[in-house]
């Protein structure tokens, strides 16, 4: 007698259809069968490194890594093929890096910590379904405690265009003037204040967001990218 089939167990028939249509493979090296692979999980263990930029910032720059794989394979992924579920190595990496630059005295001692995402343009975040610095900044503070809060005070003019392939010094004027506040900012006097982004390759946007953030009396102590290009 024919023996027949094992029924599916719940929720397994609707990820056996998903990988069919979008077969299961890791975001940063695409190891099939893993969302997430343990040796890309080794390579996010790694400590920051101060960066350098092109344009002067204002605040001490820091990079969990380079922009190269698989970091750069995760955050396109997260950024361009909505691969949501890789938002959270990637906020754990972020959140690593914090405490080790706490660790270091890279951070003041301060009673409290506030991370503001730097801005994303609008549409770009509406194609991607949310914005990603957002949402890394979120899932970093959840993993450091009840001491750290995101404030999203920052937002992108509506007709800043696309700063991709430009030189630093078009960039600087792509944005000058297109960065503003979203409401009056509220943050704790004892606040230590770190500006986040994905990915810094001259350092443009995160200079225009410090600027904006001082004429509003808020000093950045540190800015903290995922990687930098470069």
């Amino acid at each position: 007698m024919r023996e027949s089939a094992r029924p599916f167990a719940p929720g397994q028939l609707l990820r056996a259809l998903a990988d069919l249509v979008v077969p299961l493979e890791c975001g940063g090296c695409a190891t099939p069968g893993t969302p997430w692979c343990a040796a890309c999980a080794a390579h996010l263990l790694d400590v920051p490194r101060p960066v350098d930029p092109r344009v002067r910032i204002g605040a001490p720059v820091w990079a969990h890594g380079p922009y190269r794989d698989p970091l750069r394979s995760a955050l396109i992924g997260v950024k361009e093929r909505h691969r949501r579920d890789l938002v959270d190595p990637l906020a754990a990496a972020l959140a690593r890096s914090l405490v080790t630059l706490a660790r270091w005295g890279e951070l003041p001692d301060a009673g409290h910590l506030v991370l503001v995402p730097a801005p994303t343009r609008t549409l770009a975040a509406r194609r991607r379904g949310g914005d990603p610095v957002s949402a890394y900044s979120r899932g970093a503070a959840r993993r450091l405690g009840p001491g750290a809060d995101v404030a999203a005070l920052l937002r992108t003019a509506p007709w800043v265009r696309d700063s991709a392939g430009l030189s630093a010094s078009a960039r600087r004027a792509n944005l000058r003037g297109s960065i503003h506040l979203r409401r009056t900012p509220d943050l704790p006097a004892d606040a230590a204040v770190v500006l986040v982004d994905d990915v810094l390759t001259t350092g443009a946007t995160a200079a225009e967001s410090v600027r904006v953030l001082a004429t509003a009396g808020i000093r950045v102590d540190l800015v903290l990218v995922l990687a930098a290009a470069g």
